[in-house]
């Protein structure tokens, strides 16, 4: 692999604008190359002399270059010198911010240690006598271990204060008589606690309503066991991420070096000017070449981490601290292939049996048809989509946008496009051979006895798909599983969790999933009635269904309302408010579209026009303009942005307009325009899959511009909430 190449895979997404300007220089070099081509035979023999004799500083004064070098060279030099100084100045930053956050964590650790100790007092308080003495006699019949435990603390104190970079004065010969509860600043665990409170930021319902009659989310320590299992993990969390912090900090500093070194050797092939050893001792002496901080952080974080969190099995430890990179299987490719090629068999089979028996021309068959068609519908919507995210997160992948980062997930458990093409190919395999089944017997007169097990078909499948996906076992994508449901959850209970991206992410694709919704409804009537076929009658005459039905179609916006509002009320920004007026929009059009199709007054058509069409206004100009980051009046890029990812902007007008038009698709509800060559079904099933392709396409942009303003602000990382709270302010007081 080529080092250019190489050098943009090993970047940091959010970093990009941060690195060595390599394609710039190589681009310098490709110019020097031309004016210096046909004559460097003739210059040979002059360049030695001229590098010993006469050398001349660059413009920024910096460095000396020499004095026979032409303008191209030059430019070459002060485009390098001027990259290093960019290069070194965000480092230097960066390392400053670990520095800050390394002497944070070591106070955090402080507390932590305290509390460990209160907790085991208390827990030894709470023994019962005999046990309480028992453990006394224990601990005096072991001098050995006591002493061991109290050097684990000394250490600890140590540790800590090399790892916030706190200088420690040497101990004094009277320092063996110091009490060993007392820490290195001469405090004991009751003197630390006092100083800190706990930081409530779990974001469940509790938190929430506590937040809101108390107004705040410190609390005092109660020293239990499970208050003290909650701060180990989110403190654990924060090594953790501190960690993969330093490790991409190592690595941009290791990758520019190189790339320094690579530039320069490229030169002197093409121009046999021996300037790069000079070159490297500038870059050396520089603080990204000579600082040696990021490192020795690192060390002392693991150090930290496999002592006080996992038990000191350093293999265990590091194991958390670096998290294996996911690897392509060979066998992924060759299970999608074979699963795509059976579905489309199976699509040809269902086609064959609806044509061959005529199914279309019979009324009772027809009849049938339109019954179960929500059945299998619903995962059709849910095939189409995943399709689309897979479309997505291939997208994604070739523009080097951190979708994994962006929704939160952990780092090697986020799924790629071969793995959810996968699951489509897979879905669909086990839905087309139900649905082939199921029309194979049902239409088969020779076969009637079966009838009612086969009527229940549909519902196994639904039941098994349920299973699969709460399976505990770590099979099938056990993490990514488990990570969409507890979205889920959290985004169904809205306003009681705090709202993540991936929350409202997915709660913006349940919107654009209202039909399958529908027809979820539609399966619970039409097996909740005890038998299939007085199901399938009492569905289109029972008022409860047609209520849910129209109903259910409001639930998504109604979840993304409150979640606005919540955010709303956290962050403080009106933006938020705007958002949430665009869903009530909608969610105010789907109700009054529904009492247009329920009571067809002309009324109720004029106010379900007037509301559809303000909801569609605004949910246009809120996506593109704000979702989107588009329609910027002052960019250089006219009416998108300045930064854009896709190579032709032409792409961009064409979503924009797309956007447009399939919003007012739904339109068509309440006009009823004559669409003669589809029928009623089919109509609703084209306007829903026109839907998720509109919600496909924002997606990408969604997370496109999303990441654009990681990149701006070089936010590469997760800013997790530390547990405890006043801690500095409390230290100096007591120091």
């Amino acid at each position: 692999m080529k080092f250019g190449r190489e050098f943009k895979d090993q970047m940091v997404p959010e970093w990009i604008e941060a690195y060595m300007d390599y394609g710039e220089l190589k681009h310098l070099l490709k110019g020097i190359n031309c004016t210096r081509k046909g004559d460097i035979e003739n210059q040979e023999s002059e360049i030695g002399k001229s590098q010993q004799k006469n050398w001349t500083k660059l413009s920024n004064g910096k460095l000396c270059v020499p004095a026979d070098l032409g303008e191209a060279e030059k430019s070459f030099f002060e485009k390098l010198d001027n990259e290093l100084g960019r290069v070194n100045s965000f480092y230097k930053d960066k390392v400053e911010e670990e520095k800050g956050e390394a002497a944070e964590l070591a106070k955090q650790m402080d507390a932590l240690i305290a509390l460990r100790e209160k907790v085991k007092e208390k827990d030894t308080k709470d023994l019962p006598a005999d046990k309480a003495t028992t453990a006394a006699s224990s601990k005096i019949t072991s001098p050995s271990r006591a002493l061991s435990e109290e050097k684990d603390n000394l250490d600890f104190t140590k540790e800590v204060d090399k790892f916030g970079e706190n200088p420690i004065k040497p101990a004094s010969s009277s320092s063996n008589n110091k009490d060993p509860s007392l820490d290195q600043h001469g405090r004991t665990p009751s003197d630390v606690l006092e100083c800190v409170k706990i930081q409530n930021t779990s974001g469940t319902p509790k938190s929430s309503v506590e937040r809101l009659l108390l107004g705040t989310t410190e609390k005092e320590c109660s020293f239990s066991q499970d208050e003290l299992k909650e701060v180990e993990e989110k403190l654990r969390k924060a090594f953790v991420e501190f960690y993969q912090k330093l490790r991409h900090l190592n690595q941009y500093s290791f990758m520019n070096l190189s790339a320094f070194s690579k530039i320069l050797e490229k030169y002197e092939k093409i121009t046999s000017r021996k300037v790069m050893r000079s070159y490297m001792k500038v870059v050396d002496n520089s603080y990204i070449g000579s600082s040696d901080e990021v490192s020795s952080l690192l060390k002392k974080v693991e150090a930290t981490f496999v002592k006080h969190f996992s038990n000191s099995e350093q293999g265990d430890g590091i194991k958390l601290l670096r998290p294996k990179r996911k690897r392509e299987k060979h066998s992924l490719r060759f299970r999608s292939g074979f699963f795509c090629g059976f579905s489309i068999a199976l699509i040809i089979a269902v086609g064959l049996i609806i044509q061959t028996r005529k199914l279309l021309d019979k009324e009772e068959a027809t009849l049938y048809l339109d019954s179960i068609f929500p059945l299998y519908s619903f995962y059709g919507y849910i095939i189409l989509h995943m399709l689309f995210c897979a479309a997505n997160i291939y997208l994604w992948r070739c523009y080097r946008i951190n979708y994994a980062f962006i929704l939160g997930f952990k780092p090697g458990t986020e799924l790629d496009h071969r793995e959810v093409f996968l699951l489509v190919s897979g879905l669909a395999v086990l839905v087309l051979t139900a649905c082939l089944v199921q029309l194979h017997i049902r239409m088969d007169s020779r076969i009637q006895d079966h009838e009612t097990y086969v009527e229940l078909v549909p519902l196994g499948l639904l039941i098994g798909l349920v299973l699969i996906c709460l399976c505990p076992f770590n099979i099938i994508y056990r993490s990514s599983r488990f990570f969409l449901i507890r979205s889920l959850f959290r985004s169904s209970c809205a306003p009681f969790y705090k709202v993540n991206m991936i929350d409202f992410f997915l709660s913006d694709q349940l919107t654009s999933q209202t039909q399958a919704i529908r027809s979820f409804v539609y399966y619970i009537c039409y097996y909740g009635w005890g038998k299939a076929s007085t199901g399938r009658k009492m569905c289109h005459v029972s008022d409860v269904y047609i209520v849910f039905y129209y109903i259910s179609a409001a639930i998504p916006y109604w979840i993304r309302f409150f979640q606005c509002m919540r955010r709303l009320v956290e962050e403080k920004k009106m933006q938020h408010g705007f958002n949430s007026f665009t869903y009530f929009s909608m969610l105010l059009s789907v109700v009054l579209q529904s009492t247009f199709r329920l009571r067809k007054k002309t009324t109720w058509k004029v106010w379900a026009l007037a509301s559809s069409f303000v909801a569609a206004l605004a949910n246009i100009s809120w996506d593109i303009k704000m979702d989107w980051g588009l329609l910027q009046h002052k960019s250089r890029n006219f009416l998108l942005r300045d930064k854009l990812l896709l190579p032709h902007k032409t792409a961009y007008y064409i979503a924009m307009i797309l956007e447009v038009l399939l919003r007012f698709v739904w339109l068509q509800v309440v006009l009823s325009f004559d669409m003669r060559p589809l029928r009623g079904k089919v109509i609703t099933s084209t306007f829903a899959s026109l839907e998720i392709l509109r919600r496909g396409i924002w997606n990408f942009f969604r997370l496109e511009n999303e990441h654009l303003n990681n990149v701006g602000e070089y936010r590469a990382f997760k800013s997790l909430p530390l547990p405890f709270v006043t801690y500095d302010e409390k230290v100096g007081k007591n120091e």
